[in-house]
């Protein structure tokens, strides 16, 4: 059967030449290039492939998807099916709902060599799918739903708060972090080399606790602080002093604090009555994730106290109020970007699901 008469246009002819030149960028397109240019010029699929030491049926196919596509369908290669799959797609839907609806004879969560075993197929197999669906049984994540009647108010008054403070004024995020423990390990680990992490013993000894107080500025991220060895409402009186004389005098000071009940003391309340450019917001219950300051907390555990050694609280003390000394040299304030509004649609939707799951 003769082949097809190709005619090129001037345009299709130059940017064919510019291919067939530019082999570095794609060899195979360079190729098909010259195909196309020879059977321009009139010869013949078999004449072409001798030519350029390829088949004649592969002239022949390159030919004909010219003639339907142009240049453009000379380019890139035509997309291939690829290998069936071995394992059919009502079986990976199977495995998907059992992954996410069913648990295991002996075990609270699937891992690939259960599911591999009830199954039938390899653990990669397995490893595979639960990829391709984001799917990862051996992880959970905790969580708590607040069940304070006034949730919204209070949510709404301190995103606000973060998102649009007062005037003339600062917004103080402050809380305690209890129980601060100092600890010594049993024996001395190794340190860190080259291809070796350090080591350090998973025992360890106790040489008794602080309290560590904080009020982190939301405006600049300073932090006002203190450490005492209790956390009673005395102490907290001690921390409200302690930021009436650290701050100017002429602010007001909001201050975003939970519901523990050293902070609603009587005696707490008596003396903020008496200084009244305190203005107190107390967090939700069960929501201390809206209190600023424990993203500070948690940069001091992470940074400073997790793999600290202290064989004496006042080892510990020390190490603390150096962390927050540098740290107020060159503080960062965290930005607070979830609107109010946000918050309340995603609690509305979890509240949601967990009385459907509880109704089950």
């Amino acid at each position: 059967m003769r082949a097809t008469e190709l005619k090129l246009s001037d345009e299709d002819r130059s940017e064919l030449q510019r291919l067939a030149r530019n082999g570095i960028i794609s060899a195979r397109a360079a190729m098909r290039s010259k195909m196309m240019l020879m059977a321009a010029d009139g010869l013949s699929n078999t004449e072409i492939g001798a030519r350029l030491g390829v088949s004649r049926q592969n002239v022949a196919r390159w030919r004909s998807r010219f003639t339907l596509l142009g240049i453009a369908g000379i380019k890139r290669d035509a997309p291939r099916s690829g290998r069936k799959p071995q394992i059919s797609a009502k079986r990976v839907k199977k495995i998907v709902l059992m992954t996410t609806s069913e648990k295991p004879a002996n075990a609270t969560d699937w891992s690939t060599r259960s599911m591999a075993k009830v199954t039938g197929i390899s653990e990669a197999s397995v490893r595979r799918i639960w990829k391709k669906h984001g799917l990862k049984p051996h992880l959970s994540r905790t969580f708590k739903l607040s069940n304070d009647r006034l949730f919204a108010e209070k949510v709404e008054d301190i995103v606000g708060l973060y998102l649009n403070p007062p005037a003339h004024a600062l917004v103080l995020s402050v809380d305690e972090k209890c129980q601060v423990q100092a600890l010594d390990r049993t024996q001395p680990g190794l340190p860190i080399k080259k291809g070796r992490c350090g080591t350090m013993t998973h025992d360890y000894k106790r040489y008794g606790t602080t309290t560590l107080f904080a009020a982190l500025n939301t405006l600049d991220g300073k932090v006002i602080s203190t450490c005492l060895p209790k956390h009673r409402h005395q102490e907290w009186l001690k921390f409200l002093r302690l930021i009436d004389t650290s701050t100017p005098q002429e602010k007001e000071l909001h201050l975003i604090m939970d519901n523990y009940s050293a902070h609603k003391h009587p005696e707490v309340q008596a003396w903020l009555k008496r200084h009244p450019r305190f203005k107190v917001h107390f967090t939700p219950t069960s929501a201390s994730w809206l209190n600023m300051v424990e993203r500070f907390f948690r940069d001091l555990s992470q940074n400073r106290l997790k793999h600290g050694c202290f064989k004496a609280v006042a080892e510990l003390i020390e190490a603390i109020e150096q962390y927050i000394e540098n740290h107020n040299v060159d503080p960062k304030p965290f930005i607070w970007t979830a609107k109010a509004s946000d918050i309340l649609e995603k609690v509305k939707r979890a509240r949601a699901k967990l009385t459907t799951l509880q109704s089950l």
